[in-house]
Protein backbone atom coordinates (compact mmCIF):
# COMPACT_ATOMS: atom_id res chain seq x y z
CA UNK A 1 0.00 0.00 0.00
CA UNK A 2 1.60 3.24 -0.73
CA UNK A 3 1.32 6.20 1.32
CA UNK A 4 1.32 9.97 0.47
CA UNK A 5 4.64 12.08 0.75
CA UNK A 6 3.89 15.03 3.97
CA UNK A 7 4.35 17.56 2.06
CA UNK A 8 3.96 21.32 3.35
CA UNK A 9 0.88 21.91 1.42
CA UNK A 10 -1.10 19.35 3.28
CA UNK A 11 0.61 20.13 6.50
CA UNK A 12 -0.94 23.22 5.73
CA UNK A 13 -4.64 21.69 4.98
CA UNK A 14 -4.17 20.12 8.69
CA UNK A 15 -3.67 23.23 10.02
CA UNK A 16 -6.69 24.74 8.14
CA UNK A 17 -8.67 22.68 9.57
CA UNK A 18 -7.64 22.26 12.81
CA UNK A 19 -8.06 26.06 13.17
CA UNK A 20 -11.45 25.69 11.90
CA UNK A 21 -10.88 28.23 8.91
CA UNK A 22 -12.48 25.87 6.44
CA UNK A 23 -15.54 25.26 8.55
CA UNK A 24 -16.01 29.40 8.36
CA UNK A 25 -15.92 29.38 4.61
CA UNK A 26 -17.54 26.28 4.23
CA UNK A 27 -20.93 27.69 4.08
CA UNK A 28 -22.42 31.08 2.18
CA UNK A 29 -22.97 32.87 5.42
CA UNK A 30 -19.13 32.48 6.32
CA UNK A 31 -17.73 33.20 3.27
CA UNK A 32 -20.28 36.44 3.66
CA UNK A 33 -18.99 37.15 6.87
CA UNK A 34 -14.85 36.33 6.36
CA UNK A 35 -14.89 38.49 3.17
CA UNK A 36 -16.97 41.54 5.62
CA UNK A 37 -13.51 41.37 7.81
CA UNK A 38 -11.25 42.13 4.95
CA UNK A 39 -13.29 44.98 3.58
CA UNK A 40 -16.71 46.16 4.42
CA UNK A 41 -17.83 46.86 0.70
CA UNK A 42 -17.20 43.49 -0.88
CA UNK A 43 -20.20 41.07 -0.57
CA UNK A 44 -20.96 37.50 -1.96
CA UNK A 45 -24.89 38.79 -1.81
CA UNK A 46 -25.26 41.71 -0.27
CA UNK A 47 -25.34 44.74 -2.30
CA UNK A 48 -23.57 47.70 -0.81
CA UNK A 49 -21.64 51.01 -1.63
CA UNK A 50 -18.61 53.04 -0.77
CA UNK A 51 -19.17 57.28 -0.47
CA UNK A 52 -16.68 58.21 -2.73
CA UNK A 53 -17.34 61.82 -2.90
CA UNK A 54 -19.19 64.45 -0.64
CA UNK A 55 -20.52 68.05 -0.93
CA UNK A 56 -22.45 70.11 0.67
CA UNK A 57 -24.34 72.53 -1.86
CA UNK A 58 -26.75 74.25 0.40
CA UNK A 59 -26.89 74.70 4.39
CA UNK A 60 -29.71 71.56 4.95
CA UNK A 61 -28.53 69.53 1.93
CA UNK A 62 -25.69 66.74 1.41
CA UNK A 63 -24.99 65.07 -1.84
CA UNK A 64 -22.98 61.37 -1.96
CA UNK A 65 -21.73 59.92 -4.42
CA UNK A 66 -21.72 56.16 -3.92
CA UNK A 67 -19.57 52.92 -6.08
CA UNK A 68 -21.86 50.35 -5.67
CA UNK A 69 -20.23 46.81 -5.59
CA UNK A 70 -20.83 44.19 -8.58
CA UNK A 71 -24.05 43.02 -6.97
CA UNK A 72 -25.74 46.44 -7.82
CA UNK A 73 -28.33 46.09 -10.64
CA UNK A 74 -29.02 49.48 -12.14
CA UNK A 75 -31.58 51.95 -11.95
CA UNK A 76 -34.20 53.42 -14.23
CA UNK A 77 -34.39 57.25 -13.76
CA UNK A 78 -37.18 57.63 -11.19
CA UNK A 79 -36.61 54.71 -8.89
CA UNK A 80 -35.30 54.55 -5.49
CA UNK A 81 -33.34 52.45 -3.49
CA UNK A 82 -32.58 52.25 0.64
CA UNK A 83 -29.54 53.37 2.13
CA UNK A 84 -28.28 51.43 5.41
CA UNK A 85 -26.69 52.47 8.21
CA UNK A 86 -25.63 51.42 11.53
CA UNK A 87 -26.98 54.45 14.24
CA UNK A 88 -25.76 53.56 17.57
CA UNK A 89 -25.62 50.40 17.32
CA UNK A 90 -29.32 50.07 15.35
CA UNK A 91 -29.41 49.46 11.45
CA UNK A 92 -31.58 52.22 10.17
CA UNK A 93 -32.46 52.00 6.33
CA UNK A 94 -34.27 55.26 4.39
CA UNK A 95 -35.46 55.48 0.59
CA UNK A 96 -33.51 57.76 -1.43
CA UNK A 97 -33.71 58.44 -5.43
CA UNK A 98 -30.69 58.79 -7.32
CA UNK A 99 -30.41 61.92 -9.26
CA UNK A 100 -28.16 61.03 -11.71
CA UNK A 101 -29.12 59.79 -15.12
CA UNK A 102 -29.08 55.96 -15.40
CA UNK A 103 -26.45 56.04 -18.12
CA UNK A 104 -23.65 57.78 -15.89
CA UNK A 105 -20.32 57.04 -17.55
CA UNK A 106 -18.67 56.00 -14.27
CA UNK A 107 -21.53 54.24 -12.77
CA UNK A 108 -21.76 56.04 -9.61
CA UNK A 109 -24.78 56.60 -8.04
CA UNK A 110 -25.81 59.86 -6.78
CA UNK A 111 -28.16 60.80 -4.06
CA UNK A 112 -29.16 64.44 -2.54
CA UNK A 113 -30.27 64.01 0.94
CA UNK A 114 -31.65 66.72 2.62
CA UNK A 115 -31.47 67.05 6.73
CA UNK A 116 -35.35 66.98 7.58
CA UNK A 117 -36.19 68.29 10.96
CA UNK A 118 -36.25 64.98 12.98
CA UNK A 119 -34.61 63.01 9.99
CA UNK A 120 -32.84 60.22 11.95
CA UNK A 121 -30.62 58.96 8.60
CA UNK A 122 -31.10 62.10 7.35
CA UNK A 123 -29.44 63.84 9.47
CA UNK A 124 -26.88 61.67 10.44
CA UNK A 125 -25.72 61.67 6.52
CA UNK A 126 -25.58 65.35 6.44
CA UNK A 127 -23.39 65.15 9.57
CA UNK A 128 -21.16 61.76 9.02
CA UNK A 129 -20.75 61.09 5.61
CA UNK A 130 -17.40 61.26 4.17
CA UNK A 131 -15.44 59.20 1.48
CA UNK A 132 -14.73 55.80 2.32
CA UNK A 133 -17.73 55.34 4.24
CA UNK A 134 -19.60 52.03 3.66
CA UNK A 135 -23.41 51.88 3.65
CA UNK A 136 -26.10 49.10 3.28
CA UNK A 137 -27.60 49.51 -0.61
CA UNK A 138 -31.26 47.60 -1.59
CA UNK A 139 -31.88 47.11 -5.07
CA UNK A 140 -33.76 49.63 -7.04
CA UNK A 141 -37.47 49.52 -7.29
CA UNK A 142 -40.35 51.45 -7.57
CA UNK A 143 -42.60 52.46 -10.94
CA UNK A 144 -42.33 56.44 -11.10
CA UNK A 145 -40.31 55.32 -14.53
CA UNK A 146 -40.29 57.13 -18.13
CA UNK A 147 -42.33 54.50 -20.45
CA UNK A 148 -39.63 52.57 -22.97
CA UNK A 149 -41.33 54.67 -25.61
CA UNK A 150 -40.91 58.03 -25.04
CA UNK A 151 -44.05 60.22 -24.96
CA UNK A 152 -43.60 62.62 -27.65
CA UNK A 153 -44.13 65.65 -24.79
CA UNK A 154 -43.27 65.51 -21.42
CA UNK A 155 -43.67 67.84 -18.14
CA UNK A 156 -41.51 67.33 -15.26
CA UNK A 157 -42.35 68.77 -11.55
CA UNK A 158 -41.28 68.78 -8.52
CA UNK A 159 -41.01 70.22 -5.37
CA UNK A 160 -38.31 69.98 -2.19
CA UNK A 161 -36.52 67.31 -1.99
CA UNK A 162 -38.91 65.55 -4.77
CA UNK A 163 -36.33 67.12 -7.22
CA UNK A 164 -34.17 63.89 -7.08
CA UNK A 165 -35.94 61.34 -9.16
CA UNK A 166 -37.40 64.14 -11.76
CA UNK A 167 -33.94 65.72 -11.45
CA UNK A 168 -33.03 61.98 -13.10
CA UNK A 169 -35.81 61.95 -15.69
CA UNK A 170 -34.25 65.10 -16.78
CA UNK A 171 -30.43 64.15 -16.79
CA UNK A 172 -31.62 60.92 -18.62
CA UNK A 173 -33.77 62.27 -21.17
CA UNK A 174 -30.97 65.02 -21.99
CA UNK A 175 -27.93 61.92 -22.49
CA UNK A 176 -30.72 60.15 -24.81
CA UNK A 177 -30.68 64.05 -26.71
CA UNK A 178 -34.78 63.78 -26.60
CA UNK A 179 -36.12 65.49 -29.64
CA UNK A 180 -39.23 65.80 -28.07
CA UNK A 181 -41.01 68.78 -26.41
CA UNK A 182 -39.52 69.15 -22.53
CA UNK A 183 -40.28 71.35 -19.98
CA UNK A 184 -39.02 71.32 -15.95
CA UNK A 185 -41.20 73.36 -13.10
CA UNK A 186 -39.97 72.71 -9.77
CA UNK A 187 -40.82 74.82 -6.79
CA UNK A 188 -38.45 76.12 -3.43
CA UNK A 189 -39.05 78.09 -0.95
CA UNK A 190 -35.94 79.80 -2.73
CA UNK A 191 -33.57 79.92 -4.76
CA UNK A 192 -30.84 79.19 -1.84
CA UNK A 193 -32.27 75.98 -1.23
CA UNK A 194 -32.04 74.24 -4.44
CA UNK A 195 -28.60 71.96 -4.84
CA UNK A 196 -28.61 71.77 -8.56
CA UNK A 197 -29.23 75.56 -9.01
CA UNK A 198 -26.15 76.61 -10.99
CA UNK A 199 -27.28 72.79 -13.28
CA UNK A 200 -30.83 73.96 -13.77
CA UNK A 201 -30.31 78.06 -14.13
CA UNK A 202 -28.74 77.31 -17.87
CA UNK A 203 -30.84 75.02 -18.91
CA UNK A 204 -34.10 75.72 -22.05
CA UNK A 205 -37.24 74.75 -20.85
CA UNK A 206 -36.77 74.88 -16.65
CA UNK A 207 -38.46 77.19 -14.86
CA UNK A 208 -37.68 77.79 -10.73
CA UNK A 209 -41.19 78.84 -8.90
CA UNK A 210 -40.33 80.07 -5.26
CA UNK A 211 -43.31 80.43 -2.74
CA UNK A 212 -41.37 82.66 0.23
CA UNK A 213 -39.16 84.44 -1.80
CA UNK A 214 -39.17 86.65 -5.41
CA UNK A 215 -35.78 84.99 -6.54
CA UNK A 216 -37.70 82.55 -9.18
CA UNK A 217 -38.91 83.09 -12.91
CA UNK A 218 -42.26 82.47 -10.70
CA UNK A 219 -43.58 83.17 -7.41
CA UNK A 220 -46.44 81.27 -5.83
CA UNK A 221 -48.22 78.38 -5.72
CA UNK A 222 -49.07 75.64 -7.99
CA UNK A 223 -51.77 77.18 -10.64
CA UNK A 224 -53.34 77.10 -14.13
CA UNK A 225 -50.84 80.41 -14.80
CA UNK A 226 -48.01 78.42 -13.82
CA UNK A 227 -49.13 75.59 -16.32
CA UNK A 228 -49.56 78.16 -19.09
CA UNK A 229 -46.51 79.72 -18.44
CA UNK A 230 -44.29 76.79 -18.67
CA UNK A 231 -46.36 74.04 -20.74
CA UNK A 232 -49.42 75.38 -22.44
CA UNK A 233 -49.05 71.90 -23.89
CA UNK A 234 -49.70 69.86 -20.97
CA UNK A 235 -52.76 68.60 -21.36
CA UNK A 236 -51.35 66.41 -24.66
CA UNK A 237 -48.29 65.70 -22.12
CA UNK A 238 -47.08 63.19 -19.80
CA UNK A 239 -46.51 64.56 -16.93
CA UNK A 240 -44.16 63.40 -13.64
CA UNK A 241 -44.76 64.41 -10.22
CA UNK A 242 -42.90 64.38 -7.29
CA UNK A 243 -43.19 66.56 -3.75
CA UNK A 244 -44.79 67.44 -0.74
CA UNK A 245 -48.27 66.29 0.16
CA UNK A 246 -49.48 70.10 -0.60
CA UNK A 247 -48.50 70.21 -4.31
CA UNK A 248 -49.30 66.76 -5.04
CA UNK A 249 -52.64 67.51 -3.82
CA UNK A 250 -52.88 70.29 -6.03
CA UNK A 251 -51.91 69.15 -8.77
CA UNK A 252 -53.69 65.80 -8.63
CA UNK A 253 -57.04 67.73 -8.05
CA UNK A 254 -56.29 70.56 -11.03
CA UNK A 255 -55.64 67.44 -13.20
CA UNK A 256 -58.49 65.62 -12.28
CA UNK A 257 -61.23 68.49 -12.54
CA UNK A 258 -59.69 69.14 -16.16
CA UNK A 259 -60.22 65.37 -16.94
CA UNK A 260 -56.52 65.30 -17.63
CA UNK A 261 -55.86 62.77 -14.37
CA UNK A 262 -54.59 59.83 -16.48
CA UNK A 263 -51.85 61.94 -17.70
CA UNK A 264 -50.29 62.61 -14.45
CA UNK A 265 -47.86 60.11 -12.96
CA UNK A 266 -47.09 60.26 -9.03
CA UNK A 267 -44.24 59.55 -6.61
CA UNK A 268 -44.33 60.25 -2.87
CA UNK A 269 -41.63 60.75 -1.09
CA UNK A 270 -43.51 61.55 2.04
CA UNK A 271 -46.50 60.17 3.24
CA UNK A 272 -49.51 62.66 4.12
CA UNK A 273 -51.09 63.57 7.35
CA UNK A 274 -53.11 60.15 8.89
CA UNK A 275 -56.79 61.23 9.56
CA UNK A 276 -57.62 59.88 12.90
CA UNK A 277 -61.11 57.65 12.41
CA UNK A 278 -62.49 58.21 15.87
CA UNK A 279 -61.95 56.75 19.44
CA UNK A 280 -58.79 54.45 20.02
CA UNK A 281 -59.41 51.56 22.50
CA UNK A 282 -57.76 48.81 23.48
CA UNK A 283 -53.86 47.52 24.32
CA UNK A 284 -51.19 46.83 21.85
CA UNK A 285 -49.00 44.00 22.85
CA UNK A 286 -45.32 43.92 21.87
CA UNK A 287 -44.99 39.90 23.19
CA UNK A 288 -41.27 39.71 22.20
CA UNK A 289 -40.67 42.50 24.20
CA UNK A 290 -42.46 41.66 27.17
CA UNK A 291 -44.15 45.76 26.46
CA UNK A 292 -47.82 46.76 26.63
CA UNK A 293 -49.18 49.98 26.18
CA UNK A 294 -52.70 51.91 25.68
CA UNK A 295 -53.72 51.82 21.81
CA UNK A 296 -53.14 55.86 21.40
CA UNK A 297 -54.79 55.67 17.72
CA UNK A 298 -51.08 56.11 15.96
CA UNK A 299 -49.58 53.60 13.75
CA UNK A 300 -48.15 50.50 15.21
CA UNK A 301 -44.62 51.64 14.17
CA UNK A 302 -45.47 54.72 15.87
CA UNK A 303 -47.03 53.17 18.94
CA UNK A 304 -43.73 50.71 19.23
CA UNK A 305 -41.49 53.49 19.24
CA UNK A 306 -43.25 55.62 21.94
CA UNK A 307 -43.32 52.28 23.78
CA UNK A 308 -39.36 52.67 23.81
CA UNK A 309 -38.88 50.07 21.13
CA UNK A 310 -36.78 50.02 17.69
CA UNK A 311 -38.25 47.99 14.59
CA UNK A 312 -36.34 48.72 11.73
CA UNK A 313 -38.33 51.26 9.30
CA UNK A 314 -37.20 52.83 6.15
CA UNK A 315 -39.48 55.02 4.13
CA UNK A 316 -42.86 55.42 6.18
CA UNK A 317 -45.12 55.33 4.31
CA UNK A 318 -45.90 51.68 3.00
CA UNK A 319 -43.04 51.18 0.33
CA UNK A 320 -40.23 49.90 1.31
CA UNK A 321 -41.69 47.03 3.65
CA UNK A 322 -38.62 47.11 5.83
CA UNK A 323 -41.02 47.72 8.78
CA UNK A 324 -42.84 43.99 8.10
CA UNK A 325 -43.60 42.40 11.55
CA UNK A 326 -46.04 39.51 12.37
CA UNK A 327 -49.70 40.36 14.20
CA UNK A 328 -49.92 37.55 16.29
CA UNK A 329 -53.83 38.73 17.08
CA UNK A 330 -56.29 41.14 17.05
CA UNK A 331 -57.89 43.84 14.12
CA UNK A 332 -55.65 46.11 12.22
CA UNK A 333 -56.29 48.97 9.76
CA UNK A 334 -54.41 50.29 6.86
CA UNK A 335 -54.39 53.75 7.34
CA UNK A 336 -53.96 54.24 4.09
CA UNK A 337 -56.89 52.20 1.96
CA UNK A 338 -59.03 51.49 4.80
CA UNK A 339 -58.77 48.19 4.84
CA UNK A 340 -59.45 45.66 7.72
CA UNK A 341 -56.99 42.74 8.57
CA UNK A 342 -58.23 40.90 11.77
CA UNK A 343 -56.24 37.72 11.01
CA UNK A 344 -53.81 36.07 13.24
CA UNK A 345 -50.42 35.29 12.27
CA UNK A 346 -49.83 37.61 9.46
CA UNK A 347 -47.27 39.89 8.39
CA UNK A 348 -48.52 43.62 8.51
CA UNK A 349 -46.11 46.98 7.93
CA UNK A 350 -46.24 48.61 10.81
CA UNK A 351 -45.73 52.38 9.12
CA UNK A 352 -49.42 51.87 7.61
CA UNK A 353 -51.58 50.13 10.03
CA UNK A 354 -53.32 50.67 12.96
CA UNK A 355 -54.74 49.03 15.14
CA UNK A 356 -58.49 48.47 16.04
CA UNK A 357 -58.95 47.50 19.78
CA UNK A 358 -56.67 44.73 21.04
CA UNK A 359 -53.16 44.00 18.99
CA UNK A 360 -50.35 41.72 19.28
CA UNK A 361 -47.19 41.57 17.41
CA UNK A 362 -44.49 39.32 17.50
CA UNK A 363 -41.97 42.09 18.48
Amino acid sequence: MSTLADTPRRRLGRKLLGSGILDLLAGPAGVEGYIEQLNPAWAVRDCRAVVTAVRRMTPESVTLELRANRNWQGFEAGQFTQIGVEIDGVRRTRCYSPACSQYRADGKIELTVRAHHGGLVSRYLYANARPGMVVGLAQADGTFVLPEQRPDRILLISGGSGITPVMSMLRTLREENYAGELAFLHYCDSTADLPYLDELAGLDGVVLATTRTSDGQLTGRFGQEHLDAVAPWFADAQTYLCGPPSLMSAVREHYSNLGVADRLHTEDFQPAPIASTGEATGTVTFERSGAAAANSGDTLLVQAEAAGLNPEYGCRMGICFSCTQVKTSGCTRNVRTGELNSDPDVEVQLCINAPVGDVALDI
